[in-house]
C-alpha cells in the first residue's frame, strides 16, 4: 500500500522487453538505499516488486498486462518516473490509500495556469467515470490528488507549485498520457452495488486485476 506522496524522482536507465514482459531498471538513490529484494515500489503509480538492486538503482519485472494497461509500455531509457516506497505501519497518511493497481490511462486535454497553481484536465473513460467524484481522491502517475471538477468524459485536478516541481506532473503537456487509479472505497461501493442488484461486476476480471 502507498499514500500517493512522491518521495523521489527516478530515472529509467534500462528497459529490456521480452516476448510478453519487460524488465525495468531505475536509478533512484533514496529508494534503493531503503529497499530490499521483494519490496514494493510505486513507479509512476504502478506497484512493482524489486528483484535486484545496487547502491543507487533497482530492477523490477513488468508483466504483459501492466505494459498493455499503463504508460510503462512506452518507457525508454532516460524517462523520469515518480517513486514511492510502500507505506509502513505508523506512517502519516499524507495522501490517501493507493494500491498501485491502476485502472488504465488518461490523456491530458488541457492545462490552465493560475497565479499559484495549474489546473489540468484529463480524459475520463466511461468504465471508470462512476468512480471519480468532485472532491474525491485520485492517483495520477502515483500522485495523490483531489478531483476539483468532473464532467461526463473529463475530470480536473489543481496542482500546487510543490506538486509541479516534486513530481513529473509539472512537465505534462496536452496529449500526454498518465496512469490513473481511482479511490479504493469507490471501487468497493461499485462492486457491492453491482452484486446487490444482481448485475454482476461492472468490469472484467482482467480489467480489475492487480498491476
Amino acid at each position: 500500500m502507498f499514500t500517493g506522496i512522491i518521495q523521489e524522482l527516478g530515472s529509467v536507465t534500462a528497459w529490456e522487453p521480452t516476448a510478453d514482459a519487460a524488465r525495468i531498471t531505475v536509478r533512484a538513490p533514496l529508494a534503493a538505499a531503503d529497499a530490499a529484494r521483494g519490496d514494493s515500489i510505486s513507479v509512476s503509480g504502478v506497484c512493482l516488486t524489486v528483484v535486484d538492486q545496487g547502491p543507487d538503482w533497482f530492477t523490477a519485472d513488468v508483466m504483459a498486462e501492466t505494459i498493455a494497461m499503463s504508460t510503462l509500455g512506452a518507457t525508454e531509457a532516460g524517462r523520469t518516473v515518480n517513486l514511492e516506497l510502500a507505506a509502513m505501519v505508523g506512517d502519516r497518511l499524507g495522501g490517501h490509500i493507493v494500491q498501485g493497481h491502476i485502472d488504465g490511462t488518461s490523456e491530458v486535454l488541457s492545462l490552465d495556469d493560475g497565479s499559484a497553481w495549474r489546473v489540468v484536465r484529463f480524459s475520463l473513460a466511461p468504465d471508470v467515470a462512476a468512480l471519480v467524484a468532485r472532491k474525491g481522491s485520485i492517483a495520477i502517475d502515483g500522485v495523490s490528488l483531489t478531483v476539483s471538477a468532473v464532467g461526463g468524459d473529463w475530470f480536473e485536478v489543481s496542482l500546487i507549485p510543490e506538486t509541479l516541481t516534486a513530481t513529473t506532473l509539472g512537465a505534462l503537456v496536452a496529449g500526454d498520457r498518465v496512469n490513473i487509479e481511482t479511490d479504493i472505497l469507490a471501487r468497493h461501493v461499485e462492486r457491492m452495488l453491482a452484486v446487490s442488484t444482481g448485475s454482476g461486476h461492472a468490469r472484467s476480471t482482467t480489467e480489475r486485476s492487480s498491476l
